[in-house]
């Protein structure tokens, strides 16, 4: 392990001790947490188009690895609970721009393994870590959606020098979601326990009513449905572990990355609609962008918490636009 993978572990460690006992509801229904996993070390392909690495602890991420090894990579980090096949318009969009892009499938999402444990933030991070250092990812732009963006934010404070070019931060989850004394404008605690209620309850349902109603902001009036999105939104939530999903739930809603924002010295770019009905923009985008040392907010009227999706377009002509600045 090289010291960017030591500082990561030991991290990792330090939070699932913090963890340890989790919520109640979590206790009744669920087994508990156990230490966090080592980064990989190794890596394999099972075919062509079907590549992992492998975790110490026998997790296996899987990840997409596309365009020209010698070209500027850009790595893409999907939302809850959705796998790196959400990024398809991003991918084919700067693949056809000449960079290299990568994506992976957060463990116990998509294609790799349905974890039980590691399920939080410090070994999430890790998991990126031990992706960039297995493919050697160098000047890299990490683009994170939702959860994704959290993810972004706890491995870019850590990154090893000379990894991480630029970040941008889409709907995401930082600085932190629940509602508290010190977020008094985050979302109260029962709104995620309802997640969770609903995804043990009948997951299968709850993961048509998300996409069908706020994500795409497909229960506004006059908006433009497509089943299509909804299918596929559902269809890459079931690929993935009920467990792993149901802990994801804490993660990213508890994990406070105000102290991950304050350490990112590269360049971040915060893009929010003002219509996020999953992760409400007063309470996340301008906050954020105020605890970044290089940080710079676009706010997107109207849009909604999906909209890498819904708008490609636009979405993608200005992180284009980002990253060449």
């Amino acid at each position: 392990m090289d010291e960017q993978s030591d500082a990561f572990m030991a991290e990792a460690t330090r939070r699932n001790v913090l963890l340890a006992g989790g919520f109640a509801l979590a206790a009744m229904v669920l087994p508990g947490k156990t230490s966090a996993a080592p980064p990989a070390t190794s890596t394999e392909k099972r075919s062509e188009d079907m590549s992992f690495i492998k975790t110490e602890d026998g997790t296996e991420i899987f990840y997409k690895d596309w365009g020209p090894r010698d070209a500027q990579p850009i790595v893409f980090h999907h939302g809850w609970p959705l796998s790196a096949d959400d990024w398809d318009a991003q991918m084919m969009f700067f693949l056809d721009k000449g960079y290299r892009v990568v994506a992976h499938d957060r463990r116990g999402h998509g294609r790799s393994t349905q974890t039980w444990s590691g399920n939080e933030m410090d070994t999430y991070a890790a998991d990126v870590a031990a992706l960039t250092n297995a493919l050697d990812l160098r000047d890299a732009v990490h683009v994170g959606h939702s959860t994704g963006g959290g993810e972004v934010a706890h491995y870019v404070a850590r990154a090893k020098s000379g990894r991480v070019a630029k970040a941008v931060l889409i709907g995401a989850v930082p600085p932190i979601m629940v509602k508290s004394d010190r977020n008094p404008g985050g979302l109260p605690i029962e709104v995620f326990d309802g997640f969770r209620a609903a995804l043990v309850a009948n997951r299968a349902q709850f993961f048509l009513d998300v996409p069908a109603g706020p994500f795409y902001g497909f229960n506004r009036p006059g908006a433009k449905v497509s089943q299509g999105v909804i299918d596929n939104w559902w269809r890459q939530g079931m690929m993935g572990g009920a467990k792993a999903h149901y802990d994801c739930i804490e993660a990213f809603s508890e994990t406070d990355f105000t102290e991950d924002l304050e350490r990112i010295t590269v360049p971040t770019l915060v893009m929010h609609g003002d219509d996020d009905q999953i992760v409400p923009y007063a309470d996340s985008a301008p906050l954020s962008v105020k605890l970044l040392k290089h940080g710079t907010l676009k706010t997107y009227e109207g849009l909604p918490h999906g909209m890498c999706t819904t708008h490609p377009e636009i979405i993608n002509s200005d992180l284009l636009e980002f990253i060449r600045d």
